[in-house]
């Protein structure tokens, strides 16, 4: 397994397989996670809740290996669910609880004495943004409410490590980037590992460090994500006021490629950095002003879509 920085990795699997009679869910997994924020994605049936669960010790797998941390897949479950918190997709709560109960109980269910148990919920009912509604009976909650509960009840019990199963989900624009927030700075100013299972791409691209793209029950990347958006080849992004088309034929006289953007941009291809004086020139030549000039990166979805070959799966 390569490894990406000289740091050791908290999770690593080796070979892992997990078949459900003749079908194979996740087929010979071999994969490092490092400190940080890494995020996991693929289209449905990718093999990404089997492979939640395999670490989660839910399921156990047909063959291969691999640890938690200092834990081997297989064994210990019962201590890796302490050092692991775990946000699920779907609805979990039980209902007759208030808020503040259920995560108190959570918090009991993960080793924490009772009057302990209630102050770390109260805590962290308040970091989730969970004010007075900690009081309501959880089956009054809305959708916000209940991932703002899921979030609290998945790090309550302060676990070094975090598996978020799409977790802004439902949330409104303000309150993803709240929650959005909050993910990156428990990875970076608190020291967690976070897996962060999303279908949507931007929350991956603002947040991740790293990210793995599984398809078919195997892993197809798993890399840096600033190593996957360089391009191949030296080039510019460049967005401009005034006649593009007389810019553009300045750049393809020059011998460059220049490549339209779905925002409006152009990607000038085989251009030096060094060389970023010329489109200055070329602009003022068309009678065009530059708006924007950065170096080129590669889309996370240009790079989805290229792993798993299907852009249906991809959410905007």
């Amino acid at each position: 397994m390569k490894r990406m920085h000289d740091e050791q990795p908290w999770i690593e699997l080796e070979g892992v397989t997990k078949r459900y009679g003749q079908v194979a869910a996740l087929r010979d997994v071999s994969l490092a996670i490092y400190p940080g924020l890494t995020g996991l994605l693929g289209p449905n049936g990718a093999g990404k809740s089997t492979l939640i669960k395999v670490l989660l010790g839910l399921v156990s797998c047909t063959s291969g290996r691999g640890r938690l941390l200092q834990c081997p897949l297989g064994t210990g479950w019962a201590k890796i669910r302490t050092l692991v918190g775990y946000m699920p997709e779907d609805d979990c709560y039980i209902p007759g609880l208030t808020g503040v109960e259920m995560v108190a109980y959570l918090a009991r269910l993960s080793g924490l004495p009772r009057i302990e148990a209630l102050r770390r919920a109260h805590e962290i009912l308040d970091y989730a943004g969970i004010e007075q509604e900690r009081y309501r009976l959880v089956e009054t909650y809305s959708t916000g409410m209940r991932q703002k509960l899921k979030f609290a009840q998945a790090v309550v019990h302060d676990p070094p490590v975090l598996i978020l199963d799409e977790p802004t989900a439902g949330l409104d624009p303000r309150e993803r980037q709240v929650m959005l927030r909050r993910i990156t700075s428990l990875a970076k100013e608190h020291g967690k590992m976070v897996l962060l299972s999303t279908h949507i791409l931007p929350d991956v691209q603002a947040t991740c460090d790293r990210v793995v793209i599984m398809s078919q029950g195997q892993v197809r990347i798993s890399e840096r994500l600033d190593v996957l958006r360089r391009p191949s080849s030296p080039s510019c992004y460049v967005k401009l006021l005034g006649d593009e088309r007389a810019f553009v034929a300045r750049a393809e006289a020059a011998g460059l490629r220049v490549e339209r953007e779905e925002d409006g941009g152009w990607v000038i291809l085989g251009i030096e950095p060094s060389e970023q004086h010329k489109l200055w020139r070329w602009a003022c030549e068309a009678g065009a002003g530059i708006r924007v000039l950065r170096q080129a990166q590669n889309s996370l979805e240009k790079i989805f879509v290229e792993a798993v070959g299907d852009a249906n799966h991809v959410d905007a």
